[in-house]
């Protein structure tokens, strides 16, 4: 495991929920705690929390007929506040200051919004200020929602630059089989080199969050790609903060890879962000995915499909129909249309804004 510096720490729903569904406050207390003495040691730690809707189960009963999306938005919008709350209480009294950010899907597809989202961020870690970071649960719905905390504490690790992500969950990390079963056993290291694992992973999904271990690994797997180290950790555990600063944890190391530049990162997480599709062939592929650092040009490309503006993002097609990396806009469809297929043409996704799957 590597030194951590930037540290974003989720904790999911299972952590912060007791069995009946109502908050732990026991150990959202020694978590805070933990947290705390990561920052008195100088790490910089940004905190992506689930929970809102356990601390609103709590304080507010709803009618069994009452449509799920909208009990699960109303107990939401209530506990968010609860949760909050709870955490100003608990870092209060240890004199750590903090602040909510809530953040939609939209937030981290337009580039401005990513980029103001960013500095926010980062300018509050330069004054000792804790972020603690949820999904909008009331204007998030259907497509536009996150998998689950997972997946925004993986964006906001990319966004951030940060070197280590750190999800708690309530198993010890994953394992070759059903982590009840006697005969599994924990899996400490998976690294970059290995093959796809999902064999071993129960599809189950958590008894309060959206998410499951598929989910956590799919996420871990891209972040250590992108050159972040991801721990999976069991946040029911006494002492789990203490035992991962000082690197003696029981849990799931990812091993990062290169790390890759900022915008990348961003282009990563984008393959559900996308605003158009562009087809590109053979020689245009062979070109991308060659050695030499190239830009896709538009004597390279064969279609365009959807509409979009410059700054959004694209996926890109071979000519096969396969997925083979996503980039930013130069200039709009419109203007792209106009040029497919010719040559001495300005680059419609220069190199600097491409992320190619299997390739970067």
């Amino acid at each position: 495991m590597h030194t951590p510096k930037v540290i974003i720490i989720k904790i999911g729903s299972n952590v912060l929920t007791q069995s009946n569904g109502l908050p732990d406050l026991e150990r959202m207390a020694h978590l805070v705690k933990g947290i705390h003495d990561l920052i008195q040691a100088g790490k910089k730690v940004v905190l992506v929390s689930s929970g809102a809707v356990a601390f609103g189960r709590q304080a507010l009963p709803l009618s069994e007929k009452l449509n799920p999306v909208i009990k699960k938005q109303i107990w939401a919008a209530t506990g968010q506040i609860r949760l909050i709350n709870q955490y100003q209480d608990l870092f209060g009294k240890l004199e750590q200051p903090i602040a909510q950010i809530l953040v939609t899907k939209e937030d981290f597809r337009d580039r401005k919004h990513f980029l103001n989202m960013k500095n926010c961020l980062e300018a509050l870690l330069q004054q000792g200020i804790l972020p603690i970071v949820n999904e909008n649960d009331t204007v998030t719905i259907t497509e536009l929602m996150f998998t689950d905390n997972d997946e925004l504490a993986s964006l906001t690790a990319a966004m951030l630059n940060a070197d280590t992500l750190l999800l708690l969950t309530n198993v010890d990390g994953i394992f070759t089989g059903p982590p009840s079963e006697p005969g599994s056993e924990l899996i400490e290291q998976i690294s970059s080199s290995l093959p796809e694992m999902t064999q071993y992973i129960s599809a189950t999904k958590s008894s309060f969050g959206r998410g499951g271990m598929l989910t956590k690994y799919a996420m871990a797997k891209k972040s250590a790609d992108l050159g972040i180290q991801v721990i999976i950790a069991n946040g029911k555990r006494e002492g789990v903060l203490e035992e991962f600063a000082k690197q003696k944890l029981r849990c799931t190391w990812f091993e990062p890879k290169k790390v890759k530049q900022a915008a990348k990162k961003w282009l990563a997480h984008g393959a559900q962000y996308y605003k158009g599709e562009i087809t590109i062939n053979e020689g245009a592929k062979s070109s991308l995915t060659s050695s030499v650092i190239r830009s896709l040009l538009p004597v390279g490309i064969t279609q365009i499909a959807g509409e979009f503006s410059k700054g959004d993002i694209l996926l890109i097609r071979d000519d096969k129909g396969t997925k083979i990396g996503l980039g930013r806009a130069e200039y709009s469809s419109k203007l792209a249309l106009e040029r497919i297929g010719l040559k001495n043409q300005k680059a419609l996704i220069h190199y600097d804004y491409l992320y190619l799957f299997d390739h970067d």
